[in-house]
């Protein structure tokens, strides 16, 4: 038998192959989070029909005569480039920039998927399209610090989570009194502004702030309760400017609400208030109090950082996606369902946030998408039909070659 015979065999077996890769990628092109392979090719051991000499005095020397035996896979590598993203809008859809691979497990066994198509179960759990859990940190639930130096675990969001009430400690007052408003005690003398303050359980009280001007450039800051008792009253001094010259620029007020819960002692700041020409007076405040809230909805930060907002507008630190780096992401092994797993070639997850020791940012709501170039894929199969093409051919010829020996003997 003719030994171009079966170097055409094992063309054809090799080319057969690179479709197969080719044809998976194509099927894959719209698979998120997909990264495409390829194939190369690398010839076999050839058979020496006579070696090699040396040069010898006059006589030049000789290469050796080789006969090769085929080819054989060099390699079916993974390219892991980056895909396009896709923006979905969805808060539980993920993608990263850059290196690195989401985390899922069973609690048992982990891999590790550029997809980022996570979603949210009955409990809670942020989930792999498999069922396997998104894995990170979770955030201490009284400090709300999250240690990236321990141990991952599976990402639940704590959907009857509350956020305890605060009482009002801080008031700052900021606005204008008009210049113009009449001393005390002609009418259009006071200017009054409610505010709301938070006490120890949650309960929401009205306080009356009410501005007496009592002279040129003085005014009386006065603090009254819900029913109209003066809890405390300032003396309120501006210079020629319009700024805060004397009186201030905090005072403190303590009002017990009656409610059960503990006296709210709250520092007021005025410092922020002028007087100045104008219509009218115009004051606003802000305080630090807040009624008891549920988890209403979450987001995630561009560092994985799962943010829970609640229902009194207050947010919490919940937990933060973990992203694994390899040393050699080709060695990775797929393990289906677009997730890889450690070999013995892929090196230790190295475990890190986002954008920490290499590993990608996160971009929320969007997808990554397949890296699969159909230009380039088209373009592979054009080459490997010709290649299968002229490798059949070998055998074809070949073939002619020996029913020409055959028909010596008639």
């Amino acid at each position: 038998m003719m030994r171009s015979m079966f170097a055409g065999v094992s063309g054809l077996k090799n080319h057969q192959i690179r479709m197969d890769v080719i044809g998976n990628n194509i099927a894959n092109v719209n698979t998120t989070g997909y990264k495409s392979s390829r194939v190369t090719f690398q010839d076999t051991l050839a058979q020496t029909l006579s070696g090699a000499t040396a040069p010898q005095r006059n006589r030049g020397g000789i290469n050796p005569m080789q006969v090769g035996l085929g080819c054989g896979l060099a390699s079916i590598d993974v390219l892991h480039t980056a895909g396009n993203l896709q923006t979905t809008g969805v808060n539980t859809d993920l993608a990263l920039q850059g290196n690195g691979f989401f985390i899922v497990g069973d609690g048992t066994n982990n891999y590790y998927t550029r997809a980022g198509n996570f979603g949210m179960d009955t409990s809670g759990r942020l989930v792999y399209t498999n069922g396997l859990q998104l894995q990170g940190w979770i955030a201490d639930p009284v400090t709300g610090v999250i240690n990236t130096n321990g141990r991952v675990e599976g990402i639940r969001l704590p959907i009857n989570d509350t956020v305890d009430p605060h009482a009002t400690s801080e008031i700052a007052l900021s606005g204008n009194l008009n210049s113009e408003t009449p001393i005390a005690p002609a009418d259009g003398s006071r200017f009054t502004r409610n505010i709301e303050i938070f006490d120890s359980l949650g309960n929401p009280h009205v306080l009356n702030i009410v501005f007496e001007k009592t002279a040129a450039n003085e005014w009386d800051c006065i603090v009254q309760d819900p029913l109209g008792v003066v809890l405390h009253t300032e003396g309120i001094t501006f210079d020629t400017n319009g700024h805060l010259a004397t009186g201030g620029p905090n005072f403190a007020i303590t009002y017990n609400p009656g409610t059960g819960a503990s006296p709210i002692n709250a520092n007021i700041d005025i410092s922020s208030l002028t007087q100045q020409k104008a219509d009218e007076s115009s004051v606003g405040y802000e305080q630090d109090g807040y009624a008891m809230g549920y988890l209403n909805t979450f987001k995630i930060d561009s560092s994985g950082k799962i943010i829970g907002v609640f229902t009194n507008g207050q947010t919490k630190d919940i937990a933060q996606v973990a992203v694994a780096t390899f040393s050699n992401p080709a060695g990775l092994e797929k393990a289906g369902q677009t997730m890889f797993q450690v070999s013995s070639n892929s090196g230790s997850p190295q475990i890190n946030p986002s954008g920490v020791g290499g590993s990608g940012s996160i971009t929320p709501g969007t997808l990554e998408m397949s890296n699969v170039d159909l230009s380039q894929e088209f373009t592979d199969m054009i080459v490997t039909q010709r290649g299968f093409q002229a490798n059949s051919r070998i055998i074809t010829t070949s073939d002619e070659m020996l029913q020409e020996l055959v028909n010596l003997k008639r």
